[in-house]
């Protein structure tokens, strides 16, 4: 099992090495006991390390996280096989067919000669194709009707990536700031009412939390009106402050300190090192 045939494509090894992680009794006990949702959370987490790679400019770690989440595709797929659902063939076919259908302008007759006219006929396709499904749901007697615009914003994505869809598929309807200045306005407002609420005694953790949750929704909002990606800017400053911090630590060190005796004062020099450094 665990040596390739010749002829083998890999992919074929690798959905038989996960049959055989999951075959009763001779399986492995830990893979046997897993779920859609016990796998979730690691599904998310190696799609995760992959944009990591990406951001290092590491290729080799990109192969390897790359591997990492084809093989937690491959799990959903052997527990769907086993549910009699779908199988990993039924994944790539789905997949396949949705691109075709989406780039007529590759695939058919379709015209778009930019990327701002490919994007258009993009959301046209899939707003047709979520019209479908409402149509299907409603055929299995499900309650197409309960379900809302926004519905198709999964509820499970991280916090700042969701806030950007939201606001993204809400203005694809008109509901957006007209300008960019507005949002910087919003950004303030926010940023008062935060303030106004810690000036309160005692502050209210809820309403902080609500306060807190606005503010940061209206940063997103504004990456947005740039074009920027909320999640790529907060990751380049992560790495930034890493960075930074790594540099406290290694002047520490150096001068024979730790960071838990070192002084505010002492630290604060140090980071605006690394600043004029860079």
């Amino acid at each position: 099992m665990a040596a390739m045939n010749s002829g083998e494509r890999p992919i074929d090894r690798l959905l038989e090495i996960m049959a055989a992680l999951r075959a009763p009794v001779t399986g492995c006990p830990w893979d046997l006991e897993q779920s859609f949702g016990t796998i979730a959370p690691y599904t998310i987490e190696e799609a995760y390390e992959v944009a990591d790679a990406i951001e290092r400019g590491d290729l080799d770690d990109l192969k390897d996280e790359l591997g990492d989440l084809l093989l937690q595709v491959v799990f959903h797929a052997q527990m769907a096989t086993e549910a009699d659902a779908f199988d990993f063939d039924d994944v790539a076919a789905a997949i396949s067919d949705k691109m075709v259908r989406r780039h007529p302008h590759v695939f058919g007759d379709g015209q778009a000669d930019a990327p701002d006219a490919v994007k258009a006929q993009w959301e046209t396709i899939k707003a047709e194709e979520s019209r479908e499904r409402a149509e299907r749901r409603a055929g299995k007697g499900l309650a197409a009707d309960d379900e809302r615009f926004l519905d198709a914003v999964p509820v499970a994505l991280p916090a700042l990536l969701a806030a950007l869809k939201l606001q993204k598929k809400a203005a694809r309807v008109g509901f957006d700031w007209p300008e960019t200045v507005a949002v910087i306005d919003k950004i303030r407002e926010e940023l008062g009412e935060v303030e106004a609420e810690l000036a309160g005694l005692p502050a209210s953790r809820d309403r902080l939390e609500d306060e807190i949750g606005d503010l940061l929704f209206a940063v997103a909002n504004l990456a947005r009106h740039l074009k920027i990606e909320p999640e790529a800017a907060l990751r380049r400053t992560n790495a930034k402050f890493r960075r930074r911090f790594g540099h406290i630590e290694d002047r520490l060190r150096a001068s024979g300190q730790s960071l838990d005796a070192a002084s505010l004062n002492e630290m604060e020099a140090h980071w605006q090192a690394a600043k004029d450094m860079e």
